[in-house]
């Protein structure tokens, strides 16, 4: 079995609290980022790490920062006002958010 690194367990246990708070299981997370089920698994207990290109698929699927998943909460501190809110949505929410605010964008160009 490989040795754990403790920054490969750090950035695994933020991910997985970031798919759980999305309502995500592990492996609809791995179908929406496009890796396996296994490396989903061994990403979140910290036996591998992950390649830049990876994470920015992580990032995009959980709606989080790269800061947040490299650093903690530091990438949170940065978020402010609605943005923060918004981070913590479930994807239904975030649907009515997305719609809610194409309406409004709709409006705005219709009456400029």
């Amino acid at each position: 079995m490989k040795e754990r690194k403790e920054i490969n367990i750090q950035i695994g246990d933020r991910i997985k609290a970031a798919r759980e708070k999305r309502g995500y299981t592990q492996d609809r997370f791995s179908e929406l980022v496009g890796v396996s089920l296994q490396y989903v698994s061994d990403l979140e207990r910290g036996v591998v790490g992950t390649s830049i290109a990876t994470l920015i698929k992580i990032c995009t699927v959980l709606h989080v920062s790269s800061d947040y998943i490299l650093f903690g909460g530091a990438g949170i501190a940065e978020n402010s006002g609605n943005r923060d809110q918004l981070c913590h949505l479930s994807p239904e929410q975030e649907d009515i958010v997305e719609r809610g605010v194409n309406l409004l964008l709709e409006a705005m160009t219709t009456t400029s």
